[in-house]
């Protein structure tokens, strides 16, 4: 098959990488078919000379794209188009990580997803941006419902530099965090249920049952929400909630096919897709994948959040939708006067264009590169832990009974860890969900040691005649005990 040509136009100068120029202008080809699925794209060398860039941009686009399963590499036969269905974007009509509430944690260290590391060069940015909040001149009356106008406009380059979502300032709203963005929204939403991933964040689920609609909870497989699943629902969906870029709790990356797949039930249905832009920006390998809503921005209401770049008790966050949605949702909240605090919008700010939240993402992105690879090189002999692409935490798959155990034993030497059915309603799946973000490097390797001792006994826990109930395909007789319980 003839290798195509690739018709993306880069603009230098435009504040968006070539690279992710690059990747964007291919998936765009991809996702509307100008380019069939298993079609030979350019070699790199061909591609930069072709576009007038070094290769470096083109082997870093293609390594990205390949990582998101737009495209395939087949070793010493060239990359190819994968099969991601085709994207058909309409227009809209108008219109993580409690643990369980019956234990106390005092005195024990939290093992959970949302605690970040703590860069020590964050005092001094965080004292910088405050003391130009102390001289800055205090406004008159109330701030603009959607945000203060300086913010919004350094929010919507940051997320066209960051995310690939390229917006205006007034297609943005500042919120006090992801459930708040998503608790707005709902409040302009016509009734009918909101279906979320299962197992998920549970304060999303929360906050819609709190909203009086009803929940449809949807199963989630190695590529990301099950959209079939979804299409089989009889209820009448008006919003899709989803953690595409680092499913929460299980670390899943939702796949390229299964976006386009998902924007195109969204359409059929004629409901919104929510996106949680959780932990996009602690990706290991490569650039942050670019965010679902980049692919149809009628349709996608993209949430974003400043508790695991700064600190969560910042209470700081953004939503990016629509200019009318944007618009109902300031208009809505303007009665009640429940925007996020003059001062902390403008230290966030401050923050944003002095480069210090940059600084931070880049320093934890590395921490938790390293602390990732030590929790699995420690853990993987117990379990299907995987290598997680980014983030603060991991998911050990186990049976109920020997999760229970083990977190017992852990709870009792110090450390909490949660459980995996948590997060789970309906879904059936056990394990433990262990957050490695907010532990010094002490902690973490004391809770290894807690943790690994734990499951040692588990193992020795098991009878030599249990262990012919364990099926071939399990990684440890660890998991005989799944069989062997009633």
């Amino acid at each position: 098959m003839a290798q195509p040509v690739l018709p993306v136009a880069l603009e230098r100068g435009s504040g968006i990488s070539l690279v992710a120029q690059l990747a964007n202008g291919v998936r765009g080809l991809v996702s509307a078919r100008a380019i069939e699925p298993g079609a030979r794209v350019p070699s790199i060398r061909a591609l930069g000379a072709d576009l007038g860039v070094a290769r470096a941009v083109v082997e870093q686009a293609y390594d990205q794209l390949i990582a998101e399963g737009w495209l395939i590499a087949r070793r010493g036969a060239g990359t190819y188009v994968a099969e991601v269905g085709r994207l058909q974007v309409a227009t809209v009509p108008a219109g993580r990580d409690a643990a369980p509430a019956d234990e106390t944690t005092a005195g024990r260290v939290r093992m959970d997803t949302g605690t970040p590391w703590m860069d020590p060069r964050h005092d001094a940015g965080w004292r910088r941006a405050w003391r130009e909040v102390s001289a800055a001149r205090i406004p008159r009356g109330y701030p603009d419902a959607a945000g203060i106008p300086e913010l919004r406009a350094e929010l919507a380059g940051y997320v066209s530099r960051t995310r690939g979502l390229s917006c205006r300032p007034d297609e943005v709203l500042v919120t006090s965090g992801i459930t708040h963005g998503l608790a707005l929204l709902l409040d302009v939403l016509d009734p009918g249920a909101v279906a979320i991933e299962d197992p998920g964040y549970r304060a999303a689920v929360a906050t819609v049952e709190q909203s009086g609609r009803p929940v449809l909870d949807v199963a989630v497989d190695s590529e990301g929400l099950d959209v079939a699943a979804l299409r089989s629902s009889p209820a009448a969906v008006r919003a899709v909630y989803v953690t595409p870029a680092h499913q929460h709790p299980l670390g899943i990356t939702m796949s390229a096919g299964r976006r386009i797949a998902l924007l195109s039930e969204a359409t059929r249905r004629g409901a919104l897709v929510v996106e949680d832009d959780y932990d996009s920006e602690f990706r290991y390998d490569v650039a942050p994948l670019p965010a679902l809503a980049a692919l149809d921005r009628d349709r996608v209401i993209h949430l974003g959040s400043a508790s695991k770049s700064v600190h969560p008790g910042l209470r700081l966050g953004w939503l990016v939708g629509p200019a009318a949605v944007v618009a109902a949702v300031a208009a809505r909240r303007g009665a009640r006067h429940d925007h996020p605090p003059w001062p902390v919008q403008l230290a966030f700010l401050s923050m944003l264009r002095a480069g210090h939240v940059d600084r931070l993402v880049r320093s934890a992105r590395r921490v938790y590169a390293d602390r990732s690879r030590l929790v699995v090189q420690a853990l993987s002999s117990y379990g299907d832990i995987g290598s997680p692409p980014a983030g603060m935490y991991l998911t050990l798959p186990l049976p109920g009974p020997v999760a229970d155990s083990v977190r017992a034993q852990c709870w009792q030497r110090g450390f909490d860890i949660p459980s995996l059915e948590f997060y789970s309603r309906t879904s059936g799946r056990t394990g433990l969900v262990i957050g490695f973000g907010g532990l010094t490097d002490e902690e973490l390797s004391r809770a290894l040691d807690v943790l690994t001792a734990a499951l040692d006994r588990e193992r020795l826990a098991v009878q030599p005649t249990q262990l012919d109930d364990v099926r071939d395909d399990e990684p440890d007789p660890l998991l005989a005990r799944a069989y062997s319980s009633p």
